[in-house]
């Protein structure tokens, strides 16, 4: 197994559970040898000009664990530093990506936070994005990269930077206790249902503690017995009642966590969807959401996408992006 993995390597199942769904888009190339790599990227970048479709064909096509190696091993053959010798021969949104390549997983994430965090003010997106769908296992990991690389604690930087119900929601997310047991307790999801009613719609005012309590702790198979209650009861859907009910990052946190549950997937798609819309392209996330779900769920990811839009994601890709950032999006989805 690569960079993220469902526990004790299983895949995971056909819906979503507290592990990933196990569908790649890239997976690791057999006969790796991370000094022919190093040779290989040394060459393309020797010299007057660049081959940039040698980095793409390497960087594109090995996993986060061997392209952690070929790193290292850089810096061993010729003391230097990689992600330095892609700087000074790339650049734009091609570069971004190939940057994001050279970190492990959970290194990219805390980079990401770190990023959305630092400086004046906060990217809550982001925030939202990498903690709200996160296995505890990831989370675990992510708090470690943090802290190797910047020296500072995860949680004190969210606690720092956000505030009220929205800083407990991340706070407790980043405890990496989302219950991961696949078993369905109908009967506590029919009293969690009326519990979420009560603390919400069936009151003035709203108990947000309540809502964090549930949608923070109880597993994907358990909430998603929770809302099909909460419908039995309400007749609408529990993101009617958080829509009516709460507003801004918090909201946008709790439908997240609400989205994941139900498909993470297709979860991810509608953010591709998002950041491509419209005039411009959202890179940064675009970016992201590529290099952080090509060696998890991808195909699925495809799959949702064209579902959803009509249109394959390679087309929507190939529509807002160009050149050499163009074809290594598309060679991580597995589509070149």
């Amino acid at each position: 197994m690569y960079g993220w993995s469902t526990p004790g390597g299983v895949p995971g199942g056909a819906s979503c559970t507290a592990s990933d769904i196990f569908e790649p888009s890239l997976k690791p190339v057999t006969n790796f040898n991370a000094s022919t790599d190093c040779e290989l990227l040394r060459k393309a970048m020797k010299g007057i000009g660049t081959d940039e479709d040698a980095i793409i064909n390497i960087m594109g096509r090995r996993s986060a664990t061997q392209r952690n190696a070929i790193v290292a091993q850089f810096k061993t053959m010729y003391g230097k530093d990689l992600i330095n010798e892609f700087k000074s021969e790339l650049s734009g949104h091609f570069y971004d990506c190939v940057k994001a390549l050279c970190y492990l997983p959970e290194e990219f994430d805390a980079v990401q936070l770190y990023e959305a965090m630092k400086g004046v003010g906060t990217d809550e997106d982001t925030l939202i994005e990498i903690l709200c769908s996160r296995t505890n296992r990831q989370i675990v990991k992510i708090k470690e990269a943090f802290t190797k690389l910047y020296q500072k604690d995860l949680e004190k930087e969210v606690v720092s930077e956000t505030s009220r119900h929205f800083k407990r929601v991340l706070v407790s997310l980043l405890q990496a206790s989302r219950d991961e047991n696949p078993n369905v307790d109908l009967y506590a999801a029919k009293s969690e249902a009326e519990k979420l009613y009560k603390a919400g719609e069936k009151r003035l005012g709203t108990d947000e503690s309540q809502f964090l309590s549930i949608l923070c702790t109880r597993s994907y198979e358990q909430l998603r017995a929770i809302f099909d209650e909460y419908k039995k009861l309400t007749k609408h859907d529990i993101e009617q009642a958080l829509e009516s009910e709460m507003s801004g990052d918090l909201l946008n946190a709790f439908m997240a966590i609400v989205s994941c549950a139900r498909n993470k997937p297709r979860y991810f798609a509608q953010l591709l969807e998002k950041s491509m819309k419209g005039l411009g392209t959202s890179d940064q996330m675009l970016i992201r959401i590529v290099v952080s779900r090509c060696e998890i769920d991808m195909e699925r990811i495809k799959k949702e996408f064209q579902t959803a839009y009509g249109k394959s994601l390679a087309t929507w890709i190939k529509d807002d992006t160009s050149g050499d950032y163009e074809r290594l999006l598309l060679t991580l989805i597995g589509e070149r």
